[in-house]
């Protein structure tokens, strides 16, 4: 079982299809086709276990979004730790690391923010010029004009006075 699941470049697909279904949301990548196209020759019940380590790992180094220092400190310690990685494995995790930092970490970024945004916003201040109380002339009024929307769809505005 060790052995089977040394392989750099299985190891590489396993990550790379890992990041497909957690942070780029393709919800197609299931546990068994992993399985079945990269490690065929392991049992299910031999897989599932070291699917969720390398889950756990990646989604350890993409929530925290560890800078290299910080990867090679994290790979070093689950190196050491007794059921943790190989080396081969955490040579495989930092290059995968490397060349998907900054997908991923766009990936994230996009999914925590609000559905809508502020698209515009103008402001001024009126001075009442005429009214039935003249202690209510002149007296200055903010108003706020904020646009809400999503990039490429309709929008609305607010309109704040104060």
């Amino acid at each position: 079982m060790a052995a089977e699941l040394e392989g750099s470049k299985a190891l590489g697909g396993l990550l790379s299809g890992l990041a497909q279904e957690a942070f780029h949301g393709h919800q197609g990548i299931t546990e068994e086709l992993l399985r079945s196209q990269l490690y065929p020759e392991v049992s299910l019940e031999e897989f599932r276990p070291f699917l969720a380590k390398m889950r756990g790992i990646l989604k350890s180094i993409a929530s925290a979004d560890m800078d290299f220092n910080q990867l090679e400190a994290f790979l070093t310690a689950q190196t050491k730790k007794q059921g943790g990685i190989t080396s081969d494995q955490a040579a495989v995790i930092s290059k995968f690391w490397k060349n998907h930092k900054t997908k991923i970490r766009e990936s994230l970024m996009n999914q925590s923010r609000w559905d809508s945004g502020l698209r515009g916003l103008s402001w001024r201040v009126d001075g009442k010029s005429q009214s039935r109380h003249s202690a209510q002339i002149h007296t200055p009024v903010a108003i706020m004009e904020l646009e809400i929307g999503k990039s490429g769809q309709g929008s609305f505005d607010f309109h704040l006075k104060f």
